[in-house]
């Protein structure tokens, strides 16, 4: 299990583009859950985010990413810039999951889409694999616990899991208990403290 120590915060830049790739790589018979906690982007902000990942077919992964617009908290509002997060997963090097999200110029606006984030401005993802209808039921079964929107589903052996809510804080919450169900012994303290 990886964790960080704090959350990540990438600051506005008036010029080139923050660049974070993480590549991780799991083998034969290993397992991994990769749990960092949130990014927290500011205002101006301008992330380009790569994640790679490479399993061995009978590998197992369970990752939990999250990002923050903003802290609501502080009163803050990602207004403007550039941000672009790309995934890609493979399995005994086949494709498996692949995604690119991508928000520029006005983001508090294109947050406020009901089909983006219906104003919120937290979001995170979970990916495990292998995944399953069970891992689905499990996370549906506590819906009465979420305080913000969770949609989950499962194919080709992989289950995703995708959160918006209003704030950092009701993100975690949830993340916190979704992940509790998707996975078996407890969570690094850092994320229950």
């Amino acid at each position: 299990m990886v964790t960080t120590a704090s959350a990540e915060k990438i600051y506005r830049s008036l010029g080139p583009d923050t660049q974070i790739g993480v590549k991780l790589n799991v083998g034969a018979g290993g397992a991994l859950t990769w749990l960092p906690q949130e990014t927290i982007l500011f205002d101006q902000v301008r992330l380009r985010r790569t994640i790679d990942i490479n399993l061995a077919s009978d590998a197992h992964l369970l990752l939990a990413e999250a990002i923050v617009f903003g802290r609501s908290a502080m009163g803050e509002t990602v207004l403007q810039g550039s941000f672009s997060d790309r995934w890609r997963v493979r399995a005994g090097d086949r494709l498996i999951f692949a995604e690119t999200t991508r928000l520029d110029d006005e983001i508090a606006r294109r947050l406020a889409h009901r089909a983006v984030a219906n104003s919120s401005v937290a979001t995170a993802s979970i990916l495990k694999f292998p995944g399953s209808e069970t891992d689905v039921a499990a996370v549906r079964n506590l819906r009465s616990n979420f305080a913000g929107e969770v949609g989950i589903s499962a194919w080709n052996g992989l289950t995703v899991a995708r959160f918006v809510a209003p704030d950092g804080a009701t993100m975690r919450r949830d993340l916190t208990t979704a992940l509790s169900a998707l996975r078996s012994g407890p969570l690094p303290r850092l994320w229950v403290n």
